[in-house]
């Protein structure tokens, strides 16, 4: 955001629904193949505005949102979207799963997760018992892996026969193909969430989806800089830097997201 208001453009974040600070009214929350909600935001700026020249940029679970939308819309994806950048997006979310639940990731990344997630289904039941009904409180206080949170509560909540359903028709992975707008993708060899079977051959990709795959960066890491003090993210530059000649055509207003 500091980036993009740093050249003169206007910003907008995306909540996902449970992730703003509140609980959502509704009982399903937030899932990887979720596109409902980015493509309303979409839609509603570029309502507002028809000479709008909007940038998406989606990290971690949010670049696989906006790649599976990019792909679910194809040529159709709106003309005020000019182009996006996903930052160590998950591609493959059973590989990601696999890597996650097992030791030691899992009593890292797993636990916090987890953590929070259960708390929201275990808060969401107090106010609305319809929640309790569908999903098994007691499990979801006991599980500690992915696998068993997909299983008992994202599969049911969101209408998948199971976690494996919920995995494989979320992933962003196959709808790279009938991506049309300019897309960057940027993950790091080294990233402890996404392993590198789960990225996606160059050679498949469309001539509009680039692909920087550094050997170091983590998950969503990739800092420069001076160690403590000065330490900043190149890749939010890298994704502005992609996205400043595609907004750069003569336009009134331009927006990143």
């Amino acid at each position: 955001m500091r980036h993009a208001v740093a050249r003169g453009w206007r910003a907008v974040t995306l909540n996902f629904r449970s992730c703003s600070g509140e609980l959502n009214r509704r009982l399903p929350f937030y899932h990887s193949g979720h596109t409902d909600d980015l493509d309303e935001v979409v839609g509603l700026l570029a309502g507002r505005e028809r000479s709008l020249r909007l940038g998406i940029v989606g990290v971690s679970l949010g670049g696989n949102v906006l790649l599976k939308w990019l792909g679910e819309r194809g040529p159709g994806a709106p003309a005020e979207v000019v182009g996006a950048v996903a930052i160590s997006a998950p591609f493959d979310l059973a590989s990601c799963a696999r890597v996650l639940d097992q030791a030691p990731r899992r009593w890292v990344y797993a636990a916090n997760f987890l953590r929070t997630m259960r708390a929201k289904v275990i808060d969401k039941a107090a106010r609305d018992p319809e929640l309790g009904r569908m999903v098994d409180l007691s499990l979801v206080r006991r599980t500690r892996t992915f696998a068993g949170y997909d299983h008992l509560v994202t599969a049911p909540l969101n209408g998948f026969a199971d976690e494996h359903d919920y995995w494989r028709r979320s992933s962003s992975g196959p709808y790279l193909p009938r991506i049309r707008r300019p897309t960057l993708l940027v993950n790091a060899l080294d990233d402890p969430i996404v392993p590198r079977e789960a990225l996606p051959r160059v050679a498949d990709l469309p001539p509009s989806v680039h692909a920087e795959f550094p050997p170091r960066g983590g998950h969503a890491g990739f800092i420069e800089g001076g160690w403590p003090w000065r330490v900043r993210s190149w890749v939010e530059r890298r994704a502005i830097e992609f996205l400043a000649p595609l907004a750069a055509e003569e336009s009134p207003t331009r927006r990143v997201c």
